[in-house]
């Protein structure tokens, strides 16, 4: 098992950074799905169903301030740092 810290910052603002704690890594990627179908629901408040797929999500992870994930491994007794990397095309 790897416990896993989700670091997201939403928008350039600094007030815009939070964390969320995991029990693994996979609950961690879900936990990234969550935040994209909120930020859809506020989007999109009258749609009773929502619907996307995974281009839209990398989409949406573009647009971040920055998203990183800090992994920690008791098997190996180590942490592991991994930063989304966002590259702005123009």
């Amino acid at each position: 098992m790897s416990h896993t810290i989700l670091l997201i910052q939403l928008s350039n603002k600094p007030e815009t950074r939070t964390y969320s704690d995991y029990e693994s890594i996979n609950e961690c990627m879900e936990g990234v799905c969550k935040i994209y179908e909120e930020h859809l629901k506020r989007q999109n408040p009258n749609t009773p169903a929502i619907t996307y797929d995974i281009s839209q999500l990398f989409h949406f992870m573009d647009q971040l301030a920055d998203l990183s994930c800090l992994v920690v491994s008791f098997f190996f007794c180590c942490c592991y740092y991994y930063h989304y990397i966002i590259t702005f095309e123009e």
